[in-house]
């Protein structure tokens, strides 16, 4: 079971531990590199009654608990090894959610309460909240206090069964808000065991300062904000919002202009409220598209030529209480690479929960629950740019595991706002229900 190279090398750490007796393990292997698409979703590569054996934080053997328990090493080193019985449970890599706004300084229930009594989305944000709204709180926040927000969503993820996070910055839109922002991220980054991957979203809207200067603005981001963040190594990519009321396609390719040319890879926000030609924004090459509620059928066709993924985000369709829901099934059928996230964030979806995510998309986006876990794990990693390490159980990845007390994969999008995940393993770390 172990590599050959493994059975010489040094003695075990007691980082070592093997997952044994787990009735249904979804590895996501695959024979072909990239994120899936089309049929290839549905592929859990299922073992039954698996285990997994990781050592200092990586996957080092996948196979079933009886060639585990007979592997010679294994053998050999049983009692330096801790065992992790799953009883019948059902283990899966953990949740990649591949887009979220963690760094605020509280909710928004002015937002919340007047759409209930019936204003829409740009109503709200045009009167001066939605994202404006969480503006003045991040201004006035220390770094210290919004990593402490931050770190709170992310232990609330983790305890869900997520183990890999994109963090956005996005609601400071000035050069010092947005940087602090960033910070605050990597500090939260550092106490947390799992993988967090920042993101500068400075141009998320139009800053009240700014009003009607938004070309100003868009210089801002791309001279103040953009060779800040690559010169301190601040984010991994560049987002922008691409909408009515935020910004044009061309202020767009301004900013990821200015992104390409500090050798920082981008994604960016786009139809989510209305339709917008996405060519000239694929010629950047980002990593991922995300929303798309209302994407036109032939750019549906040039999306599925790249590698670039559709990060799908129904939790804020839920909580704007929309009548329709991201389309899933023309994308997948299109032969797009489809992700789910919660799309985190204190105005639209305040949710840390991929379990209930993957059910939105079940009951409302018509995806079976394989093609969800897939979206969620694999294709989030894929989204990140990070599927050599993340997304699927297999030797050389990271040790990146949720255990769901589950006897079905099936149950895990099925019983709706339940968290049945009983222990998260981020890097190599095992996080379980009793020890948060």
């Amino acid at each position: 079971m172990l590599p050959a190279a493994g059975r010489t090398g040094p003695a075990v750490p007691p980082s070592a531990f093997l997952l044994i007796n787990v009735k249904q393990l979804l590895t996501l292997r695959s024979p072909s590199e990239g994120p899936r698409r089309g049929s290839v979703l549905k592929q859990l590569g299922i073992i039954q009654d698996g285990a997994v054996l990781c050592v200092s934080g990586k996957i080092v053997s996948v196979g079933t608990t009886e060639e585990a328990l007979r592997d010679p090493w294994v053998t050999k080193n049983r009692k330096k090894i801790t065992d992790i019985d799953c009883g019948g449970k059902v283990v899966l890599p953990g949740f990649v959610d591949a887009h979220t706004h963690p760094v605020f300084a509280g909710p928004r229930l002015i937002d919340f309460e007047k759409r209930a009594a019936g204003s829409s989305y740009l109503e709200i944000a045009e009167s001066g909240g939605g994202i404006r709204a969480s503006l003045e709180g991040v201004r006035r926040a220390s770094q210290r206090e919004l990593a402490q927000r931050v770190l709170r969503g992310l232990e609330e993820m983790a305890a869900q069964g997520t183990t890999t996070v994109e963090a956005k910055s996005g609601y400071g839109l000035s050069v010092e808000a947005e940087l602090k922002s960033l910070e605050a991220i990597r500090e939260a980054a550092s106490q947390w065991a799992g993988t967090v991957v920042p993101t500068l979203l400075g141009a998320h809207v139009v800053p009240p300062e700014f009003h009607d200067r938004s070309q100003k603005y868009v210089e801002t981001v791309c001279s103040g904000m953009i060779p800040h963040v690559a010169k301190g190594n601040l984010a991994a990519f560049v987002d922008v919002f691409t909408e009515r009321g935020a910004f044009s396609v061309e202020e767009t390719e301004a900013v990821l202009q200015a992104a390409t040319r500090h050798s920082l890879p981008v994604r960016a926000h786009v139809c989510q409220l209305t339709q917008c030609k996405l060519e000239p924004i694929l010629r950047y090459k980002p990593a991922s598209l995300d929303h798309l509620d209302h994407v036109y059928d032939d750019d549906v066709a040039a999306i599925a030529k790249l590698d670039t993924v559709a990060t799908l985000v129904p939790g804020a369709n839920y909580f704007l209480g929309m009548e329709t829901f991201p389309p899933a099934r023309k994308l997948i059928d299109g032969g797009v690479p489809v992700a789910l996230a919660t799309d985190y964030n204190p105005g639209t979806s305040p949710t840390t929960s991929m379990p209930f995510v993957l059910s939105l998309a079940c009951t409302h986006m018509k995806m079976t629950p394989a093609e969800a876990i897939s979206a969620a794990t694999i294709n989030g990693a894929y989204s990140l740019r990070l599927g050599d390490r993340k997304g699927s159980i297999e030797p050389g990845k990271d040790a990146d595991i949720a255990i769901f007390d589950v006897e079905d994969y099936r149950e895990i999008p099925y019983w709706v706002a339940a968290n049945r995940c009983s222990t998260t393993i981020l890097n190599g770390v095992v996080r379980t229900a009793d020890n948060e």
